[in-house]
């Protein structure tokens, strides 16, 4: 039993994150990102398998405060556009059934930017000036913070946990929080932990640290869930194992793990021999899931025919 970070934490997020500890190495938890209103992904994982994920991944994306509209392509825009509304879609879905709600957040730069300002080289903001007392950046901070904490409201008055994912992949450059190292994604996670948790009360939150670099590591205080985020280059079966490995030797080995967001399934037949302690995978959208350019049909179906996997009561 994994017992939350936050001392006030909700029954509900109690009863999650003990869910997902005993899960882990038992079973896995299916799981998909959606990045349309539609859920076309939720659609064509049902027509092939009968069967629905029994977590879902929602973007917030849309909801950054300072999206640069006139200097925005076709492309930044369309994602935008897809995204609108996406919290009010999660919160009926998950008000009526009994799967997992889990967030990804495209922050779009709190100042300045153009087009996908969440991507480092769209953007100038410096995310350590955030760490310093009366600058633009840490003012901008702050407020977008205090933006997103009253989206997230919802969900804490309707008693439904959320799996909170921010500064996600900071052991990468590619996005503004992580361009400047992961331990300024570090010290940026602490600040919104203590702000979303100590100020605004939001005790349905559990924190899902995704970085497997030490350096990174905000510390187990910090921390509910560690997990990573793998893209192979090519497919290969593999339960995850190596990377497992590498993860808890780079964070902790006293938190549940998770594939927070995966390009190609896990080989289920492989979890089913190695019970490799993940929670749960996410797979990404579009692409990754719609048709066979990285997961075939025939994986789809082994992955939710398994009696190993979970996924959602339909």
């Amino acid at each position: 039993m994994q017992t939350p970070i936050n001392k006030n934490a909700t029954e509900n997020a109690k009863k999650l994150l003990n869910y997902l500890s005993e899960t882990a190495g038992k079973s896995i938890i299916t799981g998909q990102h959606t990045q349309t209103i539609p859920m076309e992904d939720i659609d064509y994982i049902f027509s092939k398998t009968g069967k629905k994920p029994k977590l879902r991944g929602f973007e917030l994306l849309s909801y950054s405060p300072n999206i640069n509209y006139q200097n925005a392509s076709e492309e930044c825009l369309t994602e935008v556009y897809e995204n609108r509304d996406t919290l009010q879609t999660a919160l009926e879905w998950a008000e009526h059934s009994d799967g997992i709600v889990t967030f990804s957040f495209h922050w779009f730069s709190p100042l300045g930017g153009h087009d996908k300002s969440f991507y480092a080289e769209n953007t100038d903001f410096d995310a350590t000036k955030i760490l310093i007392e009366g600058t633009p950046e840490r003012e901008s901070f702050f407020h977008d913070m205090k933006i997103i904490a009253e989206y997230l409201t919802p969900f804490l008055e309707k008693d439904i946990p959320i799996l909170w994912r921010p500064f996600h992949e900071s052991d990468g450059d590619w996005f503004w929080w992580g361009a400047k190292g992961p331990e300024t994604a570090r010290e940026l996670y602490k600040l919104m932990y203590h702000y979303f948790t100590d100020v605004c009360h939001l005790n349905h939150l559990l924190w899902v640290w995704n970085c497997r670099l030490s350096a990174g590591y905000p510390g187990d205080d910090y921390v509910d869930v560690i997990s990573v985020d793998i893209y192979l280059q090519e497919y290969a079966p593999t339960d995850y194992r190596e990377e497992y490995l590498e993860l808890i030797n780079a964070t902790t080995k006293n938190k549940v793990a998770a594939l927070a967001e995966v390009g190609y399934l896990p080989d289920i037949r492989k979890l089913e021999q190695s019970h490799t302690p993940w929670a749960y995978y996410m797979t990404w959208s579009k692409e990754f899931c719609i048709g066979e350019q990285y997961n075939t049909t025939e994986q789809l179906q082994s992955m939710y025919e398994s009696s190993y996997a979970i996924t959602e009561t339909v």
